[in-house]
């Protein structure tokens, strides 16, 4: 589950900085890009866990 976190974290991280090096207009915009990818990445986290027993 630890993984799972710091791989959602980097992953907003990420897309609001390579945001704001290619010019995002405002620090709202690269958040909102931070968003998407956290989202993106959220999405693949889910379909990719598999249960342990």
């Amino acid at each position: 589950m630890g993984r799972q976190l710091l791989l959602l974290l980097l992953a907003f991280a990420a897309g609001t900085a390579i945001a704001g090096l290619l010019g995002a207009v405002s620090l709202g915009v690269a958040f909102g890009v931070g968003q998407l990818t956290f989202a993106a990445m959220l999405v693949w986290v889910l379909m990719t866990d598999r249960p342990r027993s």
